[in-house]
């Protein structure tokens, strides 16, 4: 909240300060801003007057001068309480708002006319001969410096300044590899030695030369610094509600790319993984039982479209049956729940960020990505996307559940979906193949065994080599405390190996 100090004590403008204080607590906008000072207003205290009123001209952010015809009571130096108000919110470098009564100026008091002709000097003063006046040019001034200090806007959010942001917060590297996928991706005209501030200009990320808000969500080392809502939170539940303990919870941070990647890689080493038969290859096909496409294009979507002025952030919630993915924000005028579903345009809540996100194909700009997700849903035999509204945009996509058998021997049934699991412990070797069963599963139960290195893991899943999945899932579940390094000293090691912990196990028991 901003501090309003609104001068003038003397008895001349008694009613209009009373009105403007009144006015600026009842409008729906500034009120939302700006807190007013009035002295009349503090209770008695045991100070002298003028300590109390210069005292809160050092404390305010804004100072709104009354200047008319009278000059004020005298102190023993000659000067009015209004003159070293002024004064002293000149030598501050206080915002400083003048408005002046009248336009004639001869039945002004001299010392009044001197301090009027001196705060012309600096400022631009603001003449009105009625309260109205006053209180839409007092307006017109405050809306213009909420403007002005980037507190209103009237474009995107992403093209706004980035308050207390500097090229110093920008990740040098991050830029550098940018533009390296983007001259990949799609041709990106600036050369690999480009500076960031060619960077940031060619991509319209710089605002009177001040960093933008999407600026600091592309490129800063720690855009959450500037941006605390910028995060996804990512969250597993075994069964179909929001329900305490959670297994698996976690809060990423970074830039818009970082975000994506990690919320995309959580998903993915969480749902069920089909493994095939070797018949055809050495190696065992393997799919997701959510096409990763319409996972990734699902995030992407939540993190590229949100309002990031809310302070709430996106949520990935995978749960037993759907994944569920809510993002702070909702569609623009010209789409409706139903257009998604329909060949549209492409309408950016935040344009300066997705054209990053474009070059480096993370996006389309054709508006094609809703119905893509429709499409690969389809062909992986799951239900259509749902799009729905609900304190913010809520997309969920359905999971493949089993068709319901009954048990057989050795075999448990799942309390959550209320059927057979196919899971056992230990698992028969006439167990299919094909048998469904999470990668995140499949790992802790090798490790039941002992602890194993990668490139043992990477082996007992049926892998030529240890893929890119496996370290980030193995990331992740170190991160949970399912598993730990039998060399913590030395996470690098060629002999590190992995073991489940207690947590693991209790887990995995859960499981099978």
């Amino acid at each position: 909240m901003l501090r309003l100090f609104i001068s003038s004590v003397q008895k001349e403008f008694a009613p209009e300060r009373a009105a403007l204080r009144d006015y600026l607590r009842g409008d729906p906008l500034l009120r939302r801003f700006f807190e007013p000072f009035l002295f009349e207003d503090v209770p008695a205290a045991d100070r002298r007057a003028d300590d109390v009123y210069l005292d809160e001209v050092g404390r305010c952010d804004v100072f709104l001068g009354l200047f008319g015809n009278d000059y004020g009571f005298e102190d023993a130096e000659g000067v009015s309480p209004t003159h070293r108000e002024f004064a002293l919110a000149t030598q501050r470098h206080k915002y400083r708002l003048v408005f002046v009564r009248g336009t004639d100026d001869r039945a002004r008091h001299p010392k009044m006319l001197a301090l009027i002709r001196q705060a012309g000097a600096q400022v631009v003063r603001r003449r009105f001969s009625t309260l109205a006046e006053l209180i839409a040019g007092v307006y017109a001034s405050l809306v213009h410096y909420l403007t002005t200090h980037a507190l209103i806007r009237h474009g995107p959010f992403d093209a706004a300044p980035c308050t207390g942001a500097t090229l110093a917060d920008l990740d040098p590297e991050r830029m550098d590899r940018f533009i390296r996928e983007a001259r990949r991706e799609r041709a990106f005209p600036l050369s690999e030695k480009a500076s960031p501030e060619e960077l940031l200009t060619h991509l319209n990320l710089l605002s009177a030369g001040r960093l933008t808000h999407a600026a600091v969500l592309l490129f800063a080392r720690q855009p959450q610094r500037f941006l605390i809502s910028s995060e996804v939170k990512c969250a597993h539940f075994h069964g179909t509600q929001v329900a305490k303990p959670i297994p698996s919870y976690q809060v990423y941070k970074g830039t818009v790319f970082d975000l994506i990647n990690q919320a995309v890689d959580f998903v993915l080493a969480k749902i069920n993984l089909s493994v095939g038969t070797r018949a055809m290859s050495t190696q065992a096909p393997v799919a997701y039982e959510l096409p990763p496409d319409v996972v990734r294009e699902a995030i992407v979507n939540a993190v590229a479209h949100r309002d990031y002025t809310s302070n709430g952030s996106v949520q990935v919630m995978l749960f037993a049956d759907r994944l569920e993915i809510w993002n702070p924000g909702t569609l623009p005028p010209s789409l409706t729940l139903e257009s998604l579903r329909n060949p549209h345009g492409s309408v950016p809540g935040n344009p300066l960020l997705a054209e990053p996100l474009y070059l480096t194909k993370y996006i389309e700009r054709m508006g094609t990505g809703t119905g893509d997700m429709i499409r690969r849903c389809r062909e992986a035999g799951l239900p259509e996307p749902e799009f729905s509204l609900a304190d913010g945009f809520v997309l969920k996509l359905r999971r493949k559940i089993p068709p319901i058998t009954p048990p057989v021997a050795g075999q448990v049934t799942d309390p959550v979906i209320g059927q057979a699991t196919g899971k056992v412990a230990p698992r028969p070797e006439s167990q299919p193949e094909s048998q469904p069963e999470s990668l995140e599963v499949r790992v802790l139960r090798l490790l039941t065994s002992g602890p194993l290195a990668k490139a043992e893991l990477s082996s007992g899943l049926g892998q030529k080599e240890i893929s890119g999945h496996l370290n980030k899932l193995i990331r992740l579940l170190l991160a949970d405390k399912a598993i730990e390094m039998t060399i913590p000293e030395k996470p690098n090691s060629r002999l590190q190996k992995y073991r489940l912990t207690a947590k693991g196990r209790d887990w995995l028991a859960g499981q099978i």
